[in-house]
């Protein structure tokens, strides 16, 4: 990011006034995000924090902050304090001296905020706001309050800054709801982090606010990332935001950044194939952009794969299933996924082991990221060449971390350095501050254009800080490996054979119902149905069609569901199987069904009559 970038966090939860509550969180949430927008890597903003200052301080830092900027510029404004509303309905912002009575005095005016931001020269600004509006008063205070709602967002409506592109404001809590520290707000509780906020760092930090995992964070993806974690914790707080601003602006950089490959869309024919409303034809297309996925070209394989992930949510359940059996054959199928270089001397050469990717061209293109110094990655034809370092004396243990086009997986390594007979050991160095060591594409060639490498910059660590805790770190769930299961293949296979049975069965009671039904015409008048039927064993081959047909109904729908609970247990293959199995069973299965059904209810009808 070339251009300046300022953040300016106010955090105010000690008071002078008796009547305002002491907040908990500002605290530790001024140091939470000041260190991921401070961070190189994610925010890479020029932080200054502003803590329990009286009025009159914080407006002439403020004041400043907006001051002197330029086009280029991007100013962040973080408040985490109490809202107050006067009598007139005016909104302020508490500062440590603030006195409810005296709130044009000494409280910071929005109208004041409002002004700076619509005057400084910077090209974007935005401000959030992390105040609790209904909360301020203790039980006990005598202080002055207003009654009615304050509209947070329109108190800071108005002109777009002369020289930049706009303004946002994101707000914790619209109107008088409470800005929740924690998941309650109580009067003697341990310091916790505000939902708001803490969302904020969480989705910067992980880099999960990257929805569309295009490397950055935008204004409009980090707000619906926070929208939906705090709604998630306290369905009673609702963020609002306005924003007055041309285009998409970039707040950080994620580090959950996968390869994004522009597509080449499918070719109109098949796209009018897949909005068809004959059932068959659109089946027919999903197997079309099935075999697309195979191709050499990436860009027509990520048009396939795109388009099978819309109707993996749109359409029919049996043609979803079929597009979602499609689709697992591009997640990433690491082999081994494990890696243990068991026990290595100390100081010797370095090892390594080969990690091969399976799958076509879009499966295996994709980013290794390594967590630890001591483990090296190199790309080569079908996966990696892991390398260990062997200078450092102990236990060993660390990921690499793999980032497809649409899947992620991890490959756990371990491995324990011994010094060498008759060596000393010596003392283990400390390891960097930073997580991530290296990174390296896997690039199969065809995406077109030669892929971004997104190789971090070494960087020192910044005083008073502490390194932020990589999402992929070797104690994280993730890192675990899990036994493939064979449960939904064996599900599958048993669904297929009664499916088979229920076939058999179906076609041999029409062939005994069809000599019963000759014989009982030849029989004359006098004969009844139901002893031909009998007699041929018509009604024995129904109940057993019916009982097969709906049995492999059931463990058909037992495969698919422990398919998509479960399937980063499953290799590639084994959920392709499992889901064609599926489908068939599932096409021979219903019609038998369908067609036993029919004939038993004819047969009871009958019997009757005839």
């Amino acid at each position: 990011m070339t251009e300046a970038r300022h953040a300016l966090i106010i955090a105010n939860d000690r008071y002078d006034d008796q009547g305002l509550k002491q907040l908990r969180a500002p605290a530790q949430d001024a140091a939470a995000l000041a260190e991921v927008l401070h961070d190189p890597e994610i925010g890479d903003f020029e932080v200054q924090v502003i803590r329990n200052e009286p009025a009159h301080i914080t407006n002439r830092h403020l004041q400043a902050f907006f001051n002197d900027r330029r086009r280029d510029d991007t100013l962040l404004l973080h408040f985490s304090c109490h809202g107050l509303k006067s009598e007139s309905g005016e909104l302020y912002f508490a500062a440590k001296d603030t006195d409810p009575r005296l709130l044009d005095a000494t409280a910071v005016p929005a109208h004041f905020v409002r002004r700076c931001m619509s005057r400084t020269r910077a090209g974007s600004t935005v401000l959030f706001l992390d105040c609790c509006y209904g909360g301020a008063f203790s039980r006990a205070s005598g202080s002055v309050r207003a009654t009615g709602d304050v509209n947070v967002l329109e108190s800071f409506r108005g002109d777009k800054p002369p020289g930049g592109r706009g303004r946002a404001v994101i707000t914790a809590s619209n109107s008088m709801e409470y800005a929740f520290e924690g998941p309650e707000l109580a009067e003697n509780s341990a310091p916790r982090p505000s939902v708001f906020t803490h969302a904020v760092v969480q989705g910067l930090e992980s880099g999960e606010a990257d929805r569309d995992g295009d490397g950055v964070v935008t204004l409009d993806e980090l707000y619906d990332y926070v929208y939906d974690r705090v709604r998630e914790v306290n369905p009673h707080q609702t963020p609002s935001k306005d924003v007055e601003m041309e285009g998409e602006l970039t707040l950080a950089h994620s580090r959950r950044g996968r390869i994004k490959i522009v597509k080449i869309p499918s070719p109109p024919s098949l796209t009018a194939a897949l909005h068809s409303d004959n059932a068959f034809t659109r089946q027919g297309a999903v197997l079309e952009l099935r075999s697309r996925l195979q191709n050499e070209s990436l860009p027509i394989a990520e048009g396939a794969r795109q388009d099978l992930e819309e109707i993996a949510r749109d359409d029919i359940r049996q043609i979803a299933d079929l597009a979602c059996g499609a689709l697992r054959e591009v997640r990433l199928a690491p082999s081994p996924d494990r890696l243990d270089f068991g026990r290595v001397p100390q100081g010797s050469t370095p090892r390594q082991q080969s990690l091969t990717l399976g799958g076509p061209p879009l499966a295996r293109h994709c980013v290794a990221q390594s967590t630890q110094s001591w483990l090296r990655v190199e790309p080569v034809a079908n996966g990696l060449t892991v390398r260990l370092d062997t200078s450092t004396e102990g236990p060993l243990s660390g990921d690499i971390v793999l980032k497809g086009v649409a899947d992620d997986a991890v490959v756990h390594v371990e491995a324990v350095v011994a010094p060498a007979p008759g060596q000393a050991v010596p003392k283990r160095p400390e390891e960097p501050p930073r997580a991530d060591r290296d990174t390296v594409i896997i690039d199969t060639g065809q995406t077109g254009r030669p892929p971004e490498q997104p190789r971090r910059a070494p960087q020192e660590p910044v005083a008073g800080r502490t390194a932020p805790r990589s999402p992929m770190s070797p104690t994280s769930p993730t890192s675990r490996t899990s036994p493939r299961s064979r449960w939904a293949p064996a599900l599958a296979g048993a669904a297929l054979a009664l499916a088979v049975t229920s076939v058999v069965t179906v076609v041999l009671a029409a062939v005994g119902a069809a000599q019963a039904v000759r014989d009982r015409i030849e029989e004359g008048p006098g004969g009844a149905i139901a002893d031909h039927v009998g007699e041929f064993g018509v009604v024995t081959s129904l109940t057993i069609c019916l009982i097969t047909a709906a049995a492999a109904l059931v463990l058909g729908a037992f495969a698919r569901h422990d398919l998509r609970a479960r399937h980063d247990r499953y290799t590639t293959s084994a959920s392709s199987w499992t889901s064609s199995l599926t489908s068939l069973a599932k096409g021979l299965a219903v019609p038998a069904l369908i067609l036993g059904a029919l004939a038993l209810v004819t047969y009871l009808v009958a019997s009757k009559h005839w």
